[in-house]
C-alpha cells in the first residue's frame, strides 16, 4: 500500500464505538452492575479472550459452533470466547483445589460471536455475569439470591417498573414426562418462543413435530396458569400430577419464592411465569428472565438459571451452579434506541478546568494537583488564547467550574472560581474552593 494513500476510516459491522459522552454513560452502567455484584459478596475473575478451540468446542455445537471466531496460528487451534460461561467452567475445573466453595464470581468482559449482520446484533459485546458454584451440592436459597441481585442492580440503574420472571425446568420436564412426550428439549425450545410467535404458532410447530393435538392443548393450558405467585403455586399443586420431577420442581419453586420474599424483593417485581423455559439445554432447575415493564418489546434484559454440572466436560468433579448474565452492550444499545437513556449533559469527567492567563503555568499545575489530591477531577488548559476561547472549551465539554489564574491570583492566593452553570464568580483560596466543590 502506498504511504500517501488515504484509507477511508470505518468500523466493522457488529462492533460498537461510542463518543466520549456515550462511553461515560456506558461506564456508569458497567460500574453500577459491578458494585451491585460486589455488594453481594461476589469476587472478580478475568479469563483470556482467546482459548484453545477444544475448550470452547467441548461445550459448543449447533448454532453456537457456527458463530465461534477461530484463529489459525502456530500449531494450536485457538478461538475467541463466545460467552463467559464456558471459560468459567474451564477456570473452575483448573483451579478447583485453590477455590473455596460455594465459589461466587463475577466477570465483566467482551465476548465475540459471528452474528448475522443486522441492526442491534453485535459481534463484539460486553457480558456481565455472576455465578455461584457449589461442590457436589448447592443450596436452593442461592437460586433466590439471584433475583435479589437483579432487583438491586436494576433499581440502581434507575428502573422501578421491571419484572423478574421465574420458572423451573424440573417442573416443566416433569409435566412433559407426565404427558409421555419423549423429545422434551424440542418442546422447551418451542414453548420458549411463545412471546415471539404466539400460542397458535407454538401449537402448530409442536404438532408438526408429532405432538398430538390433545397434548398440545394440555401444554398450552398448563403454561397459561395465571394469578399471583401464591395462586399459581396452588393451581400447580391442585393438578395432582404424579411425577417425581414435577413435584421436586414445584417444591423448589415454592422455596425460591419464600426466600425471594425474605430477601426483600417486592412482589410487584417478580412473578412466576410458566412460559419461561430458556431454550438452552444445560439449565436444569430455576430459570430467570427480566423485562422492563414499559418496554417489553426490548425483550429480556437479564437471564440465566440453575445447572446441575458446570464443568462436566473438563472434570469428573460435580459442580452445580446458578447464575445470570446481563448483555451490557445490547442493553445499552436498546435503551438508547428506545430513548430511555437521558441525553448526556457532559462530555467529560472533569469537574474543574484550571485556566492560566499568562505564560507561566507552574502555579496553575500546583492548584490542579491540590484539587486532585482532594479527589476532585481536574485538568489544566495549556493552550494560549483569549479567556473567551478557554471558557468556550469548558462549555463545550460541560465542565461546571473554571478557576482563572492571573498575576493577581498568584500573588494573593485568592483565586477566581467561575460557576459555568449559573455564571457566578467567587474569590476563594484553594482550600475554600475544595470545600465548596465537594
Amino acid at each position: 500500500m502506498s504511504k500517501n494513500k488515504i484509507v477511508k476510516p470505518s468500523t466493522l459491522p457488529g462492533f460498537m464505538e461510542l463518543l466520549p459522552e456515550e462511553q461515560i454513560l456506558m461506564n456508569f452502567m458497567r460500574d453500577t452492575i459491578r458494585k451491585n455484584y460486589e455488594k453481594f459478596g461476589f469476587v472478580p475473575i478475568d479469563t483470556p479472550v482467546i482459548e484453545k478451540s477444544e475448550i470452547l468446542f467441548a461445550k459448543g455445537g449447533g448454532d453456537t459452533e457456527k458463530q465461534i471466531f477461530e484463529i489459525k496460528r502456530d500449531k494450536n487451534d485457538q478461538a475467541l470466547r463466545f460467552d463467559l460461561t464456558v471459560p468459567l467452567a474451564k477456570y473452575v475445573a483448573l483451579n478447583a483445589s485453590h477455590l473455596t466453595f460455594p465459589f461466587k464470581r463475577y466477570q465483566i468482559g467482551k465476548v465475540f460471536r459471528g452474528e448475522r449482520n443486522q441492526k442491534g446484533r453485535f459481534r463484539e459485546f460486553y457480558q456481565c455475569d455472576i455465578d455461584i458454584i457449589g461442590n457436589e451440592v448447592l443450596d436452593i436459597a442461592n437460586d433466590a439470591q439471584i433475583p435479589s441481585i437483579i432487583y438491586s442492580t436494576f433499581k440502581d440503574l434507575g428502573f422501578d417498573k421491571f419484572t423478574i420472571r421465574i420458572n423451573n425446568r424440573k417442573l416443566l420436564n416433569g409435566f412433559f414426562e407426565y404427558l409421555e412426550i419423549e423429545d422434551k428439549a424440542m418442546v422447551l425450545r418451542t414453548v420458549d418462543k411463545i412471546e415471539k410467535i404466539g400460542a397458535d404458532k407454538v401449537k402448530e410447530e409442536l404438532m408438526n413435530e408429532g405432538v398430538l393435538e390433545s397434548k398440545c392443548d394440555e401444554i398450552l393450558n398448563f403454561i397459561n396458569i395465571k394469578g399471583t405467585n401464591e395462586e399459581i403455586l396452588k393451581g400447580l399443586t391442585n393438578l395432582n400430577i404424579e411425577n417425581e420431577n414435577f413435584n421436586i420442581g414445584l417444591n423448589e419453586l415454592d422455596e425460591v419464592c419464600k426466600y425471594i420474599d425474605a430477601f426483600g424483593v417486592p412482589a410487584s417485581n417478580y412473578q412466576i411465569d410458566l412460559t419461561i423455559a430458556r431454550g438452552l439445554d444445560y439449565y436444569t432447575g430455576t430459570v430467570y428472565e427480566t423485562i422492563l415493564d414499559e418496554y417489553k418489546n426490548i425483550g429480556s434484559v437479564c437471564s440465566g438459571g440453575r445447572y446441575d454440572n458446570l464443568a462436566g466436560y473438563y472434570t469428573k468433579q460435580k459442580l452445580p451452579g446458578v447464575g445470570i448474565s446481563i448483555g451490557l452492550t445490547r442493553l445499552f444499545y436498546q435503551l438508547r434506541e428506545a430513548k430511555i437513556l437521558k441525553d448526556p449533559t457532559t462530555k467529560t469527567l472533569t469537574k474543574v478546568l484550571v485556566v492560566p492567563m499568562d505564560e507561566d503555568k507552574k502555579y496553575s499545575i500546583e492548584v490542579a494537583s491540590k484539587l486532585r489530591e482532594a479527589g476532585i477531577i481536574s485538568q489544566v488548559y495549556f493552550d494560549s488564547g483569549k479567556l473567551k476561547k478557554k471558557l468556550n472549551y469548558a462549555n463545550k465539554l460541560g465542565i461546571k467550574y473554571v478557576i482563572i489564574i492571573g498575576e493577581e491570583e498568584k500573588e494573593t492566593g485568592i483565586l477566581t472560581l467561575k460557576d459555568m452553570e449559573y455564571s457566578n464568580e467567587f474569590k476563594l483560596c484553594v482550600g475554600d474552593i475544595i470545600e465548596k466543590i465537594k
